[in-house]
């Protein structure tokens, strides 16, 4: 099997990858302190050989993204250990009693310190509120600086090794002035530091990062969710993706006003993974029934274009989505995304291991579509198919 990376000449050796695939592809989105289920998905697939060859991110997936692109194989749970120990390194309590009540107060004592104090390596609050700052003054449109982030990004993250091309690299992002979203990816620019905190930088907390003569924010303002980057592909490489999203579509009743504002925020920030897969499986049917169409026809009645057009479309990808979505806790509230404890840190990390060590169990699930068929996603959360 070819596992040769598009645009490189570099030969990414897995260990097992399903028959056909050309493609391991991770797409993770943003979702803050949540972000460390993604390590624990990573780790998952680090024991299990099957190292991607394509990560794609948004916010705190573009950081875990970088970091996992940015390393060697041998040495990326490393970094990633070291990037969550250290960002969620502040002790919160020292003795946490047992029961639902005390987790709440304690998470809630946790988010106070985040807001009052930043969170070591990642973000600190600016010496001056923007409220009382001059317009035009660095500290007037954040409340935080972000520079903390680019000394752990420099000390954790070779970006030589990711303009290496040795793996497909691409993060979300949001041009503040036209509200246009883009993705920076390595195979048409150099990437540096500003790009991963750009796809990160969520308004009106941290600050928006120049590059070149524009300014940029978080992805997620937009689209949360970087798997449509991978779908707009047109390289017709069989790929096998894990999504790992952090906030769930699917949810309970509210039943008092900080469940509100919890189920607001996974409704605003969830990944529209489904509406994307649905649309594609349309569109992959419509090509599908196309091709066979206008093979029914001779040659000599088709133009030129329409032979281009049957010929393009004889090889359509076939693509397994593998759907992880992060279960919210019953003690965790609307501030679960900034809740930066090392006890909620390891927990997130467990979930996403154990999830999907689950998912991997089930070879079934990995193997790629026949011929024809296009896409298929499952989901081990719902333990069918859509």
């Amino acid at each position: 099997m070819d596992t040769r990376t598009p645009g490189s000449d570099t030969i990414v050796e897995p260990k097992w990858w399903p028959d056909r695939c050309d493609r391991v592809a991770l797409v993770l989105q943003g979702g803050g302190a949540l972000g460390a289920y993604q390590a624990g998905v990573y780790q998952a697939l680090h024991e299990e050989g099957m190292e991607p060859n394509w990560v794609c991110g948004v916010s705190i997936g573009a950081i875990n993204s970088a970091i996992i692109a940015g390393n060697p194989p041998e040495r990326r749970l490393e970094r990633l250990q070291i990037f969550w120990d250290r960002i969620t390194s502040r002790k919160i309590w020292h003795y946490t009693p047992d029961g639902d009540v005390y987790r709440k107060a304690r998470n809630f004592a946790s988010t106070m310190m985040t807001t009052a104090l930043g969170q070591p390596g990642f973000f600190k609050p600016h010496d001056m509120n923007p409220w009382l700052s001059p317009a035009g003054a660095r500290s007037a449109t954040s409340y935080y600086d972000t520079g903390p982030l680019r000394e752990t990004l420099l000390e954790l993250v070779d970006f030589d090794l990711i303009n290496q091309h040795k793996m497909h690299f691409a993060v979300g992002a949001v041009n503040v002035l036209t509200g246009n979203f883009l993705y920076f990816d390595n195979k048409k620019e150099v990437i540096g530091p500003e790009h991963v905190m750009a796809s990160g930088a969520l308004p009106p907390a941290l600050p928006m990062v120049k590059i070149g003569t524009d300014h940029f924010w978080d992805g997620g303002i937009v689209s949360n969710t970087p798997l449509q980057h991978l779908l707009d592909q047109e390289d017709k490489l069989n790929s096998l993706v894990f999504q790992v999203d952090l906030f769930s579509a699917r949810g309970v009743l509210p039943r008092d006003i900080q469940e509100v504002q919890a189920r607001y925020k996974d409704i605003v920030y969830s990944s529209r993974t489904r509406h994307n897969t649905d649309v594609y499986k349309r569109m992959n049917n419509l090509k599908a029934d196309l091709y066979k169409a206008l093979r029914k026809l001779p040659d000599d009645q088709l133009s030129d274009a329409e032979r281009a057009t049957r010929d393009n479309l004889a090889d359509l990808p076939e693509i397994t989505i593998l759907q992880m979505i992060y279960q919210q806790k019953a003690y965790e509230g609307d501030a679960k995304d900034h809740e930066f404890s090392a006890t909620s840190m390891r927990e997130h990390w467990l979930s996403g291991l154990e999830d999907t060590r689950r998912t991997l169990k089930r070879r079934d699930w990995l193997a790629l579509p026949e011929q024809g068929m296009g896409i298929v996603v499952h989901d081990v959360h719902r333990e069918r198919d859509y």
